[in-house]
């Protein structure tokens, strides 16, 4: 089974100055929990619900109105390709210790997100098990 079979496909990335009260309405409108930020036509970073609450509501200067994706967001992508087998990307996403990965085309453009849950609906109980221990390990 490949990335591409069980990924969410569409998923838009947004630019490091959009306001995080705009990241979270897009998080509710689509029902997801991350959002890629990109620059030009790069993937620069990620901005998860935990980085709004952690980086944004918990910060001594938290100011709703002010605060943009480059305040709260963790530099640096990590991402799979779609014609990736899935052991591979669950594989990928527990050496990180991360819930979802961003999924590129041969072009190095951005064409879906792949999360655990996308994983959890497809993948043999034998690599989500293995996923999940992985994943959650650094939580405890």
């Amino acid at each position: 089974m490949k990335v591409k079979d069980v990924m969410h496909k569409g998923v838009d990335w947004v630019s490091p100055d959009t306001p995080i009260t705009e990241i979270a309405k897009l998080m509710q409108g689509h029902d997801i929990g991350c959002i890629p930020i990109g620059e030009g036509d790069h993937l620069i970073g990620m901005v998860t619900d935990r980085d709004i609450v952690c980086k944004g509501l918990a910060s001594k200067d938290f100011n709703a109105a002010r605060m943009t994706a480059r305040d709260v967001m963790t530099e640096g992508i990590h991402c799979c390709r779609e014609d990736d087998d899935l052991a591979k990307a669950v594989h990928h996403m527990e050496t990180l210790k991360i819930r979802r990965l961003p999924v590129i085309n041969k072009s190095k453009r951005m064409v879906g997100m792949i999360s655990l849950g996308d994983v959890g609906q497809s993948a043999t109980t034998d690599l989500l098990t293995q996923c999940v221990k992985g994943v959650s390990a650094h939580h405890h």
